[in-house]
């Protein structure tokens, strides 16, 4: 199985990648800076990294920018940050990838917890996260050969909540994250989100 793994050095791609590797699939590991290199904010990279590139069996997405900040406080540009980065980024992945994608083939594209449980200075991010999930459940509508698209909603990770001198307890590892996106490769599910065990939105 030939796998595209896009932000794979993030703190869940990382993860998604070292999973991947272990089960001995063939992981094709893309990055902004790596090599190959892909830039999801830009719509011609993502466009002619899929022209010069052969088909894949699954295309998981693990990247993606937005900002935090309250609704008053938001420039413009820190909105479309998230529209052009998390949002279209992964839009644009699905539209050029679909046509480098398998029969039987599966995309994976990641929204986030904030589209069911939003926090405050949240907006930007939950209206992105739950953008992808509208999406994601049309796009399945248009699918044919049997492939199919699916959207992770991790929460926080215990690394990040870390990061941001938070509590950790509540979270799970990245890795426990990554095993979720593994799950989807060999599913049937379409067009519907999908959580971390007992972090389904209530």
């Amino acid at each position: 199985m030939k796998i595209l793994l896009i932000g794979a050095t993030g703190t869940i791609g990382s993860q998604v990648l070292k999973l991947l590797n272990e089960k001995t699939e063939t992981v094709i590991a893309v990055s902004r800076n790596g090599n190959p290199s892909i830039n999801i904010d830009d719509p011609e990279s993502v466009k002619n990294f899929f022209k010069t590139n052969s088909e894949f069996d699954a295309i998981i997405c693990a990247a993606g920018n937005a900002s935090f900040g309250k609704l008053q406080d938001l420039s413009n540009d820190e909105i479309q940050v998230g529209l052009k980065s998390k949002l279209m980024g992964q839009v644009n992945l699905a539209k050029f990838g679909l046509n480098k994608l398998n029969p039987g083939g599966v995309i994976i594209l990641t929204g986030g917890m904030l589209a069911y449980t939003p926090w405050p200075a949240t907006t930007n991010i939950a209206m992105v996260n739950a953008g992808l999930e509208g999406f994601v459940k049309a796009a399945a509508l248009e699918f044919t050969d049997g492939k199919r698209i699916l959207i992770v909603h991790p929460p926080l990770v215990s690394e990040t909540a870390e990061s941001m001198g938070m509590d950790t307890a509540p979270w799970p590892k990245a890795h426990q994250v990554a095993s979720v996106y593994h799950d989807c490769i060999d599913s049937d599910m379409n067009g519907v989100p999908v959580f971390v065990e007992g972090y389904s939105p209530k």
